[in-house]
């Protein structure tokens, strides 16, 4: 069985320590002695651990040796149009198990105006699903979660490779579009849509600045949906070719 992974402000030489809800939970839930391994992240590098001490409120522990690094893989944004905020947290949860990089939620022309204005102070509980999710997925580094920007500003990220989900006809399918030669570390962007859908304008201007329009097949999928499925899509043909 896999040791648990927990995430750690920082590593002070061969120490380091757990506080809030994380120590909580091993010292009340899982009822963590002193002399038992567990692994930690600062969020650059992943170690082995031992724990030194236990309290109610904190776990100190002795790091034991660095863990191999990870293979490198492609960093993957998703600039995600905002929607009802429990499918937003369902999509974050998603998003950083199969490794997405930064999550951008997207204030789009036919976002519902009272998601748009409240969003921002959501922010902090979706780092705190994404931290949740990332120990549970023994992640490394834990994915970024930013504050909410227009659409204007999100068309104008400059990622090598950028797509852009389309549910109307004619648009190729994500996986055909995708380069034959893939660098272990691309960076590639995927924009999703709202509940509305996107309208002529966010088309145009998503043209414009070089997205490519792609399709992920005949069925209308919901937002959440759409972004997981073009993550998945995109790490899987990362996987499968050098």
């Amino acid at each position: 069985m896999a040791r648990r992974r927990f995430f750690v402000d920082r590593i002070d030489g061969d120490r380091a320590e757990l506080t809030g809800d994380d120590a909580r939970h091993l010292a009340r839930v899982l009822r963590a002695e002193a002399g038992q391994q567990y692994e930690v992240s600062d969020n650059q590098r992943a170690y082995l651990a031992e724990i030194s001490a236990v309290s109610a409120q904190r776990v100190a522990f002795r790091i034991v040796e660095p863990l191999a690094p990870e293979p490198p893989s492609p960093e993957i944004t998703i600039f995600a149009a905002l929607i009802k905020f429990d499918r937003f947290e369902w999509l974050v949860e998603k998003a950083t198990e199969l490794g997405v990089a930064r999550v951008v939620p997207v204030d789009a022309e036919r976002t519902e105006k009272d998601l748009a204005r409240a969003a921002a102070k959501r922010v902090e509980r979706w780092k705190k699903i994404a931290r949740e999710t990332s120990q549970q997925a023994r992640r490394v580094r834990m994915p970024e979660i930013v504050p909410p920007v227009t659409f204007d500003a999100a068309v104008s990220d400059s990622s090598p490779l950028r797509y852009f989900l389309e549910e109307q006809p004619g648009a190729d399918p994500l996986l055909s579009v995708l380069p034959a030669t893939r660098a272990p570390s691309a960076a590639i962007a995927i924009l999703t849509g709202p509940e509305g859908g996107w309208t002529d304008r966010e088309r145009e201007l998503a043209a414009k600045a070089g997205w490519k329009p792609v399709s992920l097949g005949q069925n209308v999928l919901r937002a959440e949906t759409a972004a997981t499925a073009a993550l998945a899509i995109l790490r899987h043909a990362w996987q499968i070719l050098p």
